[in-house]
């Protein structure tokens, strides 16, 4: 343990004091807390231009925001964010735009969502109570250095004309500079990784910084498969890896811009001790590599359930907590006394049940809604396309699961399949059937005549005759796909086993796409039809 990282530690946690206490005292008030939210919004930004449009200085009460503002989509407001980016101020805030935050689709183009002060104040009333209430319960972990996910920066030069800097380098940005200043004093990974374009050297340099800390003790990211795939990246370096920590030095697999260098040379040191004791120990070893390493923070809900149980093979003593539903555009629930209640103090939510609009304090145990979000940042009644159930309350605030996204749609014949649906099919698949695959995905294939969707997988085994049907039956449950098997549009669902670990390459194609590295998340159905010529391997009974 470093002095320095303890020291950073114990002024994180004191930080976040002041926001876990409010977020307690909020969780009794989730009507009050919701309205007050709602009319500084209205009040802050009456004279905008959206503003102005919807009459925003004439609400009076949550009844008529909802009459007078629609439920938006992302092109429904990406006029308005058009004219953010070349410039243009007090569009949807009377906040100056900072930057555009990128967020990206499963295989598509990156959306750009408008960052101000007020939305990075939102993120961190959500993040404060979530830091404190970890550390109040491991105290121990306020000890040791964390790792905070770093992604390869990713600028799109056909965005280079816009006035707003488009996208954040590292995930530590998006709490803002002085919150930012604090976590970077406890990282064991400089920033500066970021600016590693090649993804072997990238995932290099970041383990050689890992290795180093003997006192990691905190792990968070986004996707468990981004960690995995890192420590899957250690093996075949291993030995160039302890050399590099015994001197002090940087060897990547491709070359470093020499500026760069300098600056990452700057944080390294010749470290024979721990060379030494790396050397005893083999690159598969990760809780005797890291032994002060007790919590992974990740995605563990929906699709991303499949991908936790490797996580947790390769840490069997580390504790795996569920990230809660975070997304670019806003924060919807926090890890927070063992469940992840809505957070309540960042924005406003609204909860769609049968197309009805119902608030955080109106929704159920057991049912299943689609969430709406008004920001800080501008984005009114904006539809998340994020399906959740409510898993219980803490005090009386509502928890939540998040089963899917809705808003990604497969539809070759009317058949309208979403990913929240085919994931929740899947998980029903592996249970009955007793599978734990490594990876699993719907897809569209139209390699013959008629289309028809396969399921692609990674298991140790041959895949059971039966998964193909079951998994066909069990999409007919929804009746446009029924229909369309009926009517002959769609041939049966296949099965395409592969020969070689899937994930790397869904990642690469991934972000050929487009996408961030870090928050490249593997989703149950994809409308990409072109897998079959991204994985090697081969279809069941051929």
């Amino acid at each position: 343990m470093t002095l320095s990282a303890s020291l950073a530690g114990a002024a994180w946690i004191s930080a976040n004091l002041s926001g876990y206490w409010r977020y307690r005292a909020a969780l009794f008030t989730p009507a009050e807390t919701q309205w007050a939210l709602l009319r500084r919004y209205l009040h802050a930004n009456a004279r905008t231009a959206f503003g102005r449009a919807h009459g925003f200085a004439g609400i009076r009460s949550i009844d008529e925001y909802q009459d007078r503002v629609p439920l938006a989509s992302y092109s429904d407001l990406s006029p308005w964010i058009d004219d953010i980016s070349r410039g243009r101020q007090q569009v949807l805030t009377r906040a100056r735009v900072r930057s555009l935050g990128l967020s990206s689709g499963s295989v598509s183009a990156a959306k750009r969502i408008p960052y101000t002060r007020r939305l990075q104040q939102e993120f961190r009333r959500a993040i404060a109570p979530w830091v404190a209430d970890l550390y109040r319960s491991r105290p121990r972990l306020a000890l040791g250095s964390s790792y905070w996910s770093i992604t390869p920066v990713t600028r799109d030069p056909l965005r280079a004309q816009d006035a707003i800097p488009v996208g954040f380098d590292e995930d530590s940005e998006y709490v803002g500079v002085v919150w930012k200043g604090l976590v970077d004093a406890t990282l064991a990974v400089p920033g500066a990784v970021r600016f590693i374009r090649d993804m072997e050297s990238f995932r290099y340099v970041t383990l050689l910084f890992l290795l180093r800390r003997r006192d990691l003790s905190l792990i968070s990211v986004w996707h468990p498969t981004f960690l995995t795939l890192l420590f899957e990246a250690m093996a075949p370096r291993w030995d160039m890896l302890i050399d590099d920590v015994r001197r002090g030095t940087i060897r990547a697999p491709s070359s470093l811009p020499a500026d760069l260098e300098r600056v990452l040379d700057s944080f390294l040191r010749p470290d024979p001790g721990r060379a030494q004791e790396l050397d005893a120990l083999g690159p598969r070893d990760y809780t005797a590599i890291w032994p002060h390493l007790r919590l992974v923070s990740c995605w563990a809900e929906g699709h991303a359930t499949l991908h936790v149980h490797e996580l947790k093979r390769m840490l069997p003593n580390v504790h795996v907590q569920p990230k809660g539903l975070l997304a670019t555009e806003a924060v919807v629930t926090l890890p927070f006394r063992g469940l992840t209640p809505l957070a309540i103090r960042s924005h406003f939510f609204e909860f769609l049940r049968d197309g009805r609009p119902l608030l955080s304090h109106q929704i159920l145990p057991g049912d299943v809604y689609s969430v709406v979000v008004t920001t800080g940042g501008g984005l009114y009644r904006y539809r998340l396309e994020d399906r959740v159930q409510v898993n219980g309350f803490v005090d009386k605030t509502p928890s939540l699961t998040f089963l899917g996204k809705e808003d990604h749609v497969s539809d070759l014949c009317g058949e309208k399949l979403n990913e929240a649906f085919v994931g929740g099919e899947l998980r029903t698949a592996w249970t009955q059937l007793g599978l734990f695959p490594r990876f699993a995905l719907v897809a569209p294939d139209l390699s013959q005549s008629p289309a028809r969707y396969t399921l692609y997988l990674e298991m140790d085994a041959e895949p059971p005759l039966e998964l193909g049907r079951f998994v066909d039956e069990r999409l007919a449950c929804n009746p446009h796909y029924r229909y369309c098997r009926t009517l002959g549009q769609l041939a049966p669902l296949r099965l395409f086993r592969a020969s070689s670990p899937m994930f790397r390459l869904y990642v690469e194609r991934c972000r050929e796409l487009g996408q961030r590295v870090g928050d490249t998340k593997p989703l149950a159905l994809s409308t990409y039809a072109g897998w079959s010529a991204v994985f090697p391997g081969r279809y069941q009974g051929e």
